[in-house]
């Protein structure tokens, strides 16, 4: 959980420097279409959090008395809270035009994508039906990944 915050953080910090350090300021077409990814992952994020309900952790080891949860967002992939911190992640690095944070993004998508992993072990362990679930569901993406 250390290494996302750091990520996060990095993310955010590396657009502000490219702003700032830019000689042009934001270019608007940038502004705009990172605006509108930025803010699709932050509603995918939400809703994903909001579909676990009691179910929420920071932690990857679900809760003792969790349940399958295959509704809302988690209809169409497994991990929408991390798809979503990806898609903003990547919005706020064309926003800002950062390259940095773009690379940033991708680190952080390949973290998620190993700590699901772990998850996933553990989810299939503790809730009876997540294999057909995983096997019917994509992960990070609906229809590709």
């Amino acid at each position: 959980m250390a290494a996302q915050l750091v990520l996060f953080a990095a993310i955010g910090l590396s657009g502000l420097l490219a702003v700032v350090s830019s000689p042009n300021g934001l270019v608007p077409a940038a502004l705009a279409s990172g605006a509108v990814l930025v803010a699709v992952g932050l509603l995918v994020v939400a809703r994903g959090a909001a579909d676990l309900g009691s179910n929420l952790t920071p932690f990857p080891r679900p809760r003792e008395v969790a349940a399958l949860i295959d509704r809302g967002a988690y209809r169409y992939v497994r991990h929408p809270i991390y798809g979503g911190l990806v898609v903003a992640g990547v919005g706020w690095s064309i926003a800002t035009v950062s390259p940095l944070a773009l690379v940033l993004a991708v680190v952080m998508a390949l973290l998620f994508d190993a700590k699901s992993r772990r998850e996933e072990a553990w989810l299939t362990e503790r809730l009876p039906g997540y294999a057909a679930y995983r096997s019917r569901t994509r992960k990070f993406v609906p229809g590709i990944y």
